[in-house]
Formats: C-alpha cells, sequence, structure tokens
C-alpha cells in the first residue's frame, strides 16, 4: 500500500519538511558523489558498539546518521514518506517545535535499534527512523484522516489509523522475519516515541 498523498490539508505552508528534504539530498550527493560512500558511512553513521563504548564521543553520530542512505532507493522511498505525512505534523506543532521533534525522534530511534543491536559493529544510516516518529505522531494527531493509497493499481482511501496501524504492526513482524540490512526497530522505535512525544510537544488546545 504505497502512499500517494493524503486527504487533510493543512492550514500552513510547511517549513522544515522542504528544507529537510533539500538537506538529505545535498548529503547525498556529497555523500555518494564527492566522497567514498563507504567511509563516510563508518565515519558518520550510528555503530551501535561504538557509541555505548563511548557515549560522549559518538553521541553526534545519532543525528548525522539520520542523513545518510544507502542508495537512491532508500532515499527517494523515506523523502516520499516525510513529504507525504510532515506537513500536517509540522502545522501540528509548529515550526521550530517540529525541527525539534523530528531530530529527537531520530535519536531515539537509533537508541532503539542500538539497545536490540547492542554489540553490533555494523553502521546503521537513514531518515526513516525520524520518519517513523512523524508517523507515530500523525497517528495520533489525525486518525481519521484519509491516506490516498496505491493498492496494486488502483488508489484506495485508507484511514491513517488503519494505514499507520497495519504498518507499524509489518515493522514488527518483519522484525522478527530475518529480514536483513534493515533497521525494523529504529522503525518500532520511531514510531513509539513519535506517539509519545507528540503528546508533550503538541500545544494543548490543538492535541484536543
Amino acid at each position: 500500500m504505497f502512499p500517494l498523498y493524503d486527504i487533510n490539508r493543512p492550514r500552513r505552508r510547511a517549513v522544515w519538511v522542504p528544507v529537510l528534504v533539500v538537506a538529505n539530498l545535498v548529503a547525498f550527493v556529497w555523500e555518494w558523489v564527492l566522497n567514498e560512500p563507504a567511509a563516510v558511512i563508518y565515519a558518520y553513521g550510528f555503530i551501535p558498539a561504538q557509541f555505548f563504548a563511548d557515549p560522549l564521543a559518538e553521541w553526534p553520530t545519532l543525528f548525522t546518521s539520520m542523513f545518510l542512505h544507502g542508495g537512491i532507493g532508500h532515499l527517494v522511498g523515506n523523502m516520499w514518506f516525510l513529504w507525504v505525512f510532515g506537513d500536517n505534523v509540522e502545522d501540528r506543532l509548529g515550526h521550530g517545535r517540529f525541527l525539534l521533534f523530528y531530530l529527537l525522534g531520530g535519536a531515539g530511534a537509533a537508541l532503539a535499534q542500538g539497545l536490540v543491536s547492542f554489540g553490533s559493529d555494523g553502521p546503521m544510516i537513514g531518515a526513516s527512523g525520524a520518519i517513523s516518529a512523524v508517523l507515530g505522531a500523525y497517528i495520533v494527531l489525525y486518525p481519521r484522516a484519509l491516506i490516498v493509497s496505491l493498492l496494486g493499481f488502483f488508489p484506495i482511501p485508507i484511514p491513517a489509523l488503519i494505514y499507520l496501524g497495519l504498518w507499524f504492526l509489518l515493522q514488527f513482524y518483519q522484525s522478527f522475519s530475518g529480514v536483513p540490512g534493515v533497521a525494523f526497530w529504529a522503525h518500532i522505535g520511531g514510531f513509539v516515541v513519535g506517539m509519545v512525544l507528540v503528546r508533550v510537544m503538541a500545544p494543548a488546545w490543538q492535541r484536543r
């Protein structure tokens, strides 16, 4: 069920969503065109074993890792989800709080994956943890909004509660299915962190 768009017009134009998309595109060019990708990934990716061995030295990788991607498909998929779901969350939180929410959500997602793979020397990269936090916020704020999604070749409107609920269950299922190379616990952790953070950070009148 690939999301095409949501039927949920924000009141204010998003500022940080397009900035974050551009920042990720620039980082991708810097990583893959101007440098050696493997060297960049190991220098700026989140490596659980190194982080827990020396958190004071490695804490920046909680944030730098979320701007690196493993390929064009990885980048485009993440940026599309951010574009579809991020504007409404930014509208509800406000611009400054949204940026803080995004960064904290991505850091929380990385820590969740790190706790599951505590001794791993493999680097974790990608914006999907932070975007999972955005999805967690969206399901709290707009459970009845319609997500127009491709089901096969047909666009079908699906309530956000169902669409994102199924997405979360799929991440949980795949975390036990042995799919290699995907940080499913970052998705799960980011989603839960987003659900909690948005209740704290969204203004009270907007939560009502």
